[in-house]
């Protein structure tokens, strides 16, 4: 795969891998119509997957530059070295935009909170209650649409929420 990657210069090279890495991360890929006299639409395709996959999996899994050199081998030494300092250069952003993806795969996100703590003095069933009620309003953007999720808790309601909030985000600082 890595022998097409030869019919431009070590140069043109960087700036490709540079691109990919932009698409990658959510910015505008590299176009076609730049390289169309240069590659088959075909070859295309298998090069970007190609280098796309590479950075994923040398950052996803921290891969050290001789593996990536390894992989690299069809390339001659210029070419893989430009695509290994475009990777070593953009590491960080590489391993940013993969872990937004993976925390992204939850499409509803909170947005915005806001609470009130109230104190319940009867019901119609109870005459005296005195019991603080929380009362939680979550805006959650769910598919591009913000959605008002409203909930009233007791303090067991609320003390379990603290502690499923915690645990959530003990997993979250580990994929840090």
């Amino acid at each position: 795969m890595m022998e097409i990657l030869s019919r431009i210069s070590a140069t043109d090279c960087v700036k490709l891998c540079h691109r990919v890495v932009d698409g990658l991360c959510g910015r505008e890929p590299p176009c076609r119509s730049d390289y169309s006299t240069t590659w088959s639409l075909e070859e295309w395709l298998q090069l970007l997957d190609f280098l796309t996959s590479l950075f994923r999996l040398a950052v996803g899994n921290d891969i050290p530059d001789e593996e990536v050199l390894a992989k690299l081998s069809d390339a001659d030494h210029s070419h893989a070295e430009a695509v290994l300092s475009v990777l070593r250069a953009r590491w960080e952003e590489i391993r940013r935009a993969l872990l937004d993806r993976t925390s992204s795969i939850s499409s509803a996100t909170l947005q915005d909170f806001d609470w009130q703590l109230k104190l319940a003095l009867s019901s119609d069933k109870i005459s005296s209650l005195n019991t603080p009620l929380l009362s939680l309003c979550l805006d959650v953007r769910e598919n591009g649409a913000l959605r008002p999720i409203t909930m009233e808790l007791n303090r067991e309601e609320v003390s379990t929420l603290i502690s499923s909030l915690e645990a959530a985000n003990k997993v979250v600082l580990q994929l840090k």
